[in-house]
């Protein structure tokens, strides 16, 4: 294929968006989902960018204490941006580090863990007999409207996670899959701005990829 067809091809870029490095998470699969959704992508670590970023991204993949804490220098300037009304995307541990705590720490007998707290709730432990962890694809069933999950309603997409969102608030929950309880795929904040996938939309296929594309029209549009 020469230079001309792949330029031909490649989409047009929509927004720009920032990947927090802070040493957690897909990155480099992260990013290249959001380029074919139409981003044009900035891992950093720098948190100055996240202010002239249209969208942020909080990937994630560990243990909440761990998350939380290398992502501490991040923590102003995530709530700053909320304030401001910037979508803030979190995907899997990233979403859990939107609430305000888990019981992950104290499972580990390592106390109290804050999160950021943008979406009020606790992440509670599968306990109800489940194979632990919940690990593979699972349908989403969307339960109010939101621009992420337009056109994936009844759609499969790809988790791996012991942990679930518990938000104090009914309405900030988008979407939610089953898994011999049913608990929240997808979580918002009240504004909107504020979400989070517990799966992993970048390993998700073509669901994934829509959602992608979804967020990167919100950022668009923001």
């Amino acid at each position: 294929m020469n230079l001309s067809t792949q330029a031909a091809e490649a989409p047009e870029t929509l927004a720009e968006v920032v990947v927090v490095d802070y040493g957690l998470g897909n990155l480099r699969s992260v990013t290249r989902g959001l380029e074919r959704a139409g981003a044009e992508v900035e891992i950093t670590d720098d948190p100055v960018a996240f202010a002239a970023a249209d969208g942020i991204v909080l990937p994630g993949v560990g243990a909440f204490r761990e998350g939380v804490e290398n992502a501490g220098p991040y923590r102003e300037p995530l709530l700053e941006a909320a304030e401001r009304g910037q979508p803030v995307f979190g995907i899997c541990l990233g979403m859990q580090m939107l609430l305000t705590e888990s019981e992950e720490a104290a499972h580990d007998g390592e106390g109290d863990v804050r999160g950021l707290d943008l979406i009020p709730g606790t992440n509670l432990r599968f306990d109800q007999g489940q194979k632990v962890p919940h690990m593979g694809w699972n349908e989403l069933r969307v339960e109010r409207e939101h621009p992420l999950v337009e056109g994936i309603d009844g759609e499969y997409a790809y988790f791996v996670h012991s942990y679930y969102a518990e938000p104090e608030d009914a309405t900030s929950v988008v979407a939610t899959t089953d898994y011999e309880i049913e608990f929240p795929a997808i979580v918002a904040n009240e504004a909107g701005n504020v979400f989070g996938t517990q799966f992993h939309p970048e390993k998700s296929g073509e669901t994934g990829l829509q959602i992608l594309r979804n967020f990167v029209a919100i950022c668009a549009e923001a």
